[in-house]
């Protein structure tokens, strides 16, 4: 994955979040999120392919900063930052005193920096349409400072991020790189906008 930004696509169950997962064990984060410095576990659930990874860098690009945001389980996240005293970092406010995307948008607007290595796990799980936009917006100015990213996302939004690698992950585990206008959901969102009658019908 050399591409600035790299987004993760697949149905669920397809196994995007176990590889990104993999991917930041690998790295050296901490299973459940936060950064390399985060050591706290409240359930060990992660598999054990993160072992089984060999991350290459680019020679002298060592990241000098990174995050691994996991939707799911940034609540404990939250606590850790309560916990460690270093809200100054994440914009000053408890995670826990912001609704969830706001505290989101606090951690990549004050915590994500230049030169960064930053894994996020469906992070369109707190998010608004207006709140991915603005992910966007901060995405692409860490890219011009030297950040990477790699993003698991069912959002249509976060895969048209200008510049990004897609790869799509099949049903029987295959991994192949497609367009926007390929990815799933890209495919199945505009022709639900197409025809929403098409889709609810059978509902009833």
């Amino acid at each position: 994955m050399s591409a600035p930004v790299t987004l993760l696509s697949g149905d669920n169950g397809s196994g995007k979040s176990t590889l990104i997962e993999a991917i930041a064990v690998a790295a050296g984060f901490n299973p459940e999120g936060g950064t390399t410095s985060f050591n706290f576990a409240t359930r060990a659930t992660e598999s054990s392919l993160g072992g089984h990874l060999t991350l290459v860098r680019t020679p002298g690009r060592k990241p000098r900063t990174g995050f691994f945001l996991r939707a799911e389980s940034y609540y404990n996240v939250a606590t850790e930052i309560e916990r460690l005293g270093v809200t100054g970092s994440y914009g000053g406010v408890s995670p826990h005193q912001r609704s969830h995307g706001e505290s989101f948008l606090d951690l990549v607007a004050h915590r994500f920096g230049p030169g960064g290595l930053y894994l996020l796990d469906e992070p369109e799980a707190a998010l608004s349409v207006q709140g991915c936009l603005a992910l966007l917006l901060r995405i692409a100015d860490l890219v011009a400072d030297g950040s990477q990213f790699v993003i698991a996302t069912h959002s249509p939004i976060l895969l048209a991020c200008p510049g990004a690698t897609i790869l799509e992950i099949g049903p029987g585990g295959g991994i192949e790189p497609v367009s926007f206008d390929q990815a799933e959901p890209v495919v199945m969102t505009r022709a639900f906008l197409a025809d929403p009658a098409r889709f609810l019908g059978r509902l009833t």
